[in-house]
């Protein structure tokens, strides 16, 4: 029962009522001295499976590195008045307090608690494991910043239940990755899964060991990715070195957990809502559904992850999009559901999450993890894009097993993410512009003709400013322009430069090319190939192709396979 149905939270934050006794090691519902004590018990780590019924096959579990160590919190009892009050009217919004992303052989939980219970919330840190990736990461959390947060899923098993999962002897290799990158004004995010059977270069790894020294591992050409942790006693730094290696992107921070997590945390929510096309009886991982919607939970949903036979080609390409399915079902439960207005559910789930949660020690701290959370939070599940690293069949290969990198589809892919560009036509607020920026666009306009401006290319597609200048002069009438090559940098947003008395021109441009008064810069004008003063066009990666208005919708979006977690998807 929690603390409104005693008759004592009308006002009261549920989070700060439950408080560890060390006398029974019990959590306790504190409600103040006018109400009776009730000994609620501590939120337990669900006994272990024995194993019947559980799904069998090919599947795996992951381990914790031995690097890897528990931090314990000796229990303390808090202080007199820790419980504090809060308004009524904040109360639906502070009881929001755990944003949960899980899904297929690993689960990413950020708990996110604002305020109260200090004393728990030392426990929940207590429980996180902690590895040391030196500087194949950021040394700290940025709430300011875009940020990647590399998922990682190993094959070893670990815990009770799971012994028929996995490859007996395995070292614990990344089996599921997932990328996860959150754009710096929060509006979206996409979580781009990396196949484990990609052929990547894995990189020299500096590695810290238990006894404080650092060893570095070899790395390898030309192997699988999943090789990128557990074998030789490669860390999750070694499989975050390996993914900038292969994509230009550099993780921030790693995050990972094991079987037991989608076994626990599922149940904890209740089950996950999942559909498919045809009915299921995979004899292998044991999962029977019906054709259609249903609610899966503990070892079923376990189950459902772990199966390849009953959907596409058996492939783990296949099975990938299975597992976003599921994620994005997740997050719309968490999003819409009970779960985190309700105290003893929440326990659970900051419980089993913790537990089952290895990061890098940048963000071990309870506090660091509650600001992810919080971050998190801000980002519309329409917005937050799966997507799967753009792959062909390794032509080395006569009998095709792995796959390599598609180098047509995925550069661009891996550029919007390095540059922050959305994958999803985000319909963002309209931020109102500095007034002295939005003053740009306003005044007088040159007649086309007056134009003069000459053209670079600084990130768009190969051939953009020659495309640009053609449209320029044959459909919107500036003559006098030019293509003046490659620019020295790289932008990520297109920009025009022109100087105070040519802000006429500027205008009329920006109206043509749907410039927004931020990518206006006052400054000052070169000459052009004629000796004459000209503006500068410089064409970044959010370019979108001649004529392309660049205030019609985000940047264009790759010609990949997605979609985004507000959907329902039938796994076929």
């Amino acid at each position: 029962m929690d603390a409104q149905g005693r008759g004592r939270g009308d006002d009261i934050d549920p989070a700060d009522q439950w408080v560890l006794n060390p006398n029974t090691g019990e959590y306790e519902l504190r409600l103040g001295p006018s109400a009776p004590q009730s000994s609620v018990p501590r939120p337990r780590k669900p006994a272990a499976d024995t194993g019947a019924g559980a799904p069998v096959g090919r599947t795996k579990t992951p381990e914790i590195p031995p690097q890897r160590r528990r931090r314990g919190v000796p229990p303390e009892e808090p202080p007199p008045g820790r419980r504090g009050r809060r308004p009524a009217k904040q109360q639906k919004s502070k009881a929001k307090k755990a944003v949960l992303w899980t899904g297929g052989t690993m689960a990413f939980v950020l708990i996110a608690l604002a305020g109260g219970g200090y004393v728990y919330l030392k426990h929940l840190e207590g429980n996180v494991s902690t590895t040391d990736v030196g500087d194949a990461g950021a040394s700290s959390f940025s709430k300011d910043e875009a940020f990647n947060i590399l998922i990682i899923g190993t094959d070893k098993r670990t815990g009770e239940g799971n012994e028929s999962y996995g490859d007996t002897g395995s070292v614990g290799h990344a089996d599921t990755t997932i990328l996860l990158h959150v754009s710096k004004d929060r509006s979206n995010a996409t979580a781009l899964s990396i196949p484990r059977d990609l052929i990547v270069d894995i990189p020299d790894c500096p590695t810290k060991q238990e006894d404080g020294t650092e060893k570095t591992i070899a790395g390898l050409a030309g192997a699988r990715f999943n090789r990128s942790l557990g074998e030789n006693g490669r860390d999750p730094g070694c499989t975050m070195r390996t993914v900038k290696a292969a994509t230009g992107i550099s993780p921030d921070h790693f995050m990972m957990a094991d079987f037991n997590a989608v076994k626990t945390l599922t149940t904890a929510v209740e089950g996950v809502d999942v559909c498919v096309e045809n009915a299921v009886n995979d004899k292998q991982s044991k999962l029977v559904l019906p054709a259609g919607e249903s609610t899966v939970e503990g070892e079923q949903a376990l189950a459902f992850l772990r199966t390849r036979k009953a959907f596409g080609n058996s492939g783990d390409l296949d099975r990938i999009k299975v597992q976003q399915q599921f994620l994005g079902s997740l997050m719309r439960k968490m999003a819409s559901g009970d779960t985190l207005t309700n105290p003893a559910k929440l326990l659970k789930l900051a419980e089993a999450a913790t537990e089952a949660l290895t990061v890098d020690s940048a963000i071990g701290k309870v506090g660091t993890l509650k600001d992810i959370g919080l971050e998190l939070k801000k980002v519309p599940t329409k917005n937050i894009t799966f997507a799967t690293i753009p792959v062909v069949d390794n032509p080395a290969e006569e009998v095709k097993v792995t796959v390599v990198v598609d180098e047509t589809r995925a550069p661009q892919v891996f550029d919007m993410i390095q540059n922050d560009i959305s994958f999803t036509e985000v319909k963002a607020e309209q931020k109102k512009e500095a007034a002295a920026v939005a003053a740009r666009l306003k005044g007088t306009k040159s007649d086309a003709s007056e134009v003069r401006v000459r053209i670079l290319n600084g990130g768009a597609a190969a051939g953009s400013a020659q495309a640009e200048l053609a449209y320029l002069q044959t459909e919107a009438g500036v003559s006098k322009s030019e293509n003046a090559g490659n620019a020295e940098a790289t932008l990520a947003k297109t920009t025009l430069e022109y100087a105070p008395d040519q802000a006429d021109q500027a205008r009329r441009l920006a109206d043509i090319m749907g410039l927004s008064g931020s990518a206006m810069k006052p400054g000052k004008s070169v000459d052009n190939s004629q000796g004459l003063p000209t503006m500068t066009l410089t064409l970044g990666k959010d370019f979108k192709g001649a004529g392309v208005k660049l205030n019609s919708a985000s940047a264009a979006t790759p010609d990949v396979e997605k979609s985004t977690a507000d959907k329902v998807q039938c796994a076929s």
